[in-house]
């Protein structure tokens, strides 16, 4: 990986610093019901505030399509940022043009404001250099600390880190670290853990992985096409059928796939299942959920590891009794990371909320929030934020 700046590289004092964020959290109601990307986020405004820099934080939230969306704004995400950094924010009604300008202005040294949705102006998405100038007018020096957004190569992700002295926040910076040591270079033996739904939505991350790693475990619904394509009988299971020769093809002396399953008529909670071997589906039945010989054999498999990298459930974890295998993986994952035994690096949105379910996602090494961002660096692309970090340190920028 090229070296990018960091925050240690940087005199802040009196600069305007603005920091791209990611505060696209839940909301409901006005209000915030998951502030854990703010938490994430909060580390860098407050240590550049506190070293006396002037922070104008940039964010998108949801997707206003280039107009102003009252209910998209950000200003409900003031109280929530103050919170987290523990000192006030100021909030600007845009977040370029006179009423940014302004805001930024009446900074002092330590002082916070947040600025309007960046995707309220179409040259947001579309990386427009007129709109990445204006942006550029509000500060000296830019901080990315949104890695769940760096697979876009948008205004105020990719293009203002060609314009001003660039660096990678914290966040920012753990996330790379992280990654570097769990793919790029990671302590071997190496796993990673693939699940959901459809091979067709992770093909590149599934090839890229199985020349990667040393074992490749498959769950979810995806692993019924697997199965299908060894010949296994999968009932009614969620299947894709195209994807067989595609299975066929990334299955290798690596992959490791259910030796066990459970199975029930319908996908409703507390619904009578069963636990059965892989040829004991009946034709009325769906493959929902790993068995415990599958459990026991992923942890076999993962004493013998050191790094492990996770995307995706074992079963239909969101609908009890569906939820016993991504559980009691993922408690297996949790146990030998807390006893430093593992790596554990995790991602994806279904794989965070796997996690909190099962009550271990701060037991693993590190858990990212990043969904699009995660899958894009699990399938070995470049990430526009991140390469344009290090192209601006490379510069001298």
């Amino acid at each position: 990986m090229a070296a990018y700046l960091t925050l240690d590289d940087l005199d802040v004092k009196g600069k305007r610093v603005l920091v791209r964020a990611d505060l696209n959290v839940p909301m409901k109601n006005g209000k915030v019901t998951d502030s854990l990307r703010i938490e994430r986020q909060a580390p860098t405004i407050r240590e550049l505030a506190e070293k006396g820099a002037r922070v104008a934080v940039l964010s998108h939230f949801e997707r206003p399509g280039g107009k102003v969306v009252p209910s998209m704004s950000l200003k409900p995400l003031v109280e929530p940022l103050a919170t987290a950094i523990g000192r006030p924010v100021a909030f600007a009604e845009d977040c370029i043009g006179e009423r940014a300008e302004t805001a930024v202005a009446k900074l002092k040294d330590g002082d916070v404001v947040l600025l309007e949705n960046t995707r309220f102006h179409p040259g947001e998405e579309k990386n427009d250099p007129e709109f990445v100038r204006a942006l550029a007018k509000l500060g000296d020096i830019f901080v990315n600390d949104a890695f769940s957004a760096a697979h876009r190569a948008h205004a105020s992700t990719e293009g203002l880190a060609h314009l001003l002295p660039a660096a990678a926040g914290r966040a920012m910076e753990s996330e790379l670290k992280h990654l570097e040591k769990a793919l790029e270079k990671p302590e071997r033996p190496l796993m990673a853990v693939v699940g959901g739904a459809k091979i067709s939505s992770k093909i590149d991350l599934l090839k890229n992985l199985v020349d990667k790693v040393d074992v490749l475990v498959i769950g979810g619904a995806m692993a019924n096409t697997f199965l299908a394509a060894q010949g296994h009988q999968v009932g009614r299971s969620l299947i894709e059928l195209d994807q067989r020769d595609t299975a066929g093809a990334i299955m290798s002396g690596k992959v490791v796939l259910p030796v066990d399953v459970v199975v029930a008529e319908a996908l409703a909670p507390n619904v009578r299942a069963r636990i059965t071997a892989l040829d004991d589906v009946t034709p009325y039945e769906m493959i929902l959920d790993v068995g415990p010989r599958t459990i026991q054999q992923f942890s076999r498999k993962l004493d013998q590891m050191k790094t492990l990298v996770w995307n995706g459930p074992f079963g239909a974890f969101e609908t009890p009794p569906f939820d016993r295998g991504t559980t009691a993986a993922a408690k297996a994952v949790a146990d030998r990371t807390k006893a430093r035994k593992l790596l554990s690096v995790a991602g994806g949105g279904d794989t965070v909320a796997a996690l909190a379910h099962a009550g271990v996602a701060d037991d693993f090494s590190y858990v990212s929030t990043a969904g699009g961002a995660f899958l894009e660096w699990l399938e070995g692309k470049r990430l526009p934020g991140v390469t344009a970090l290090e192209l601006a340190a490379s510069k001298g920028k």
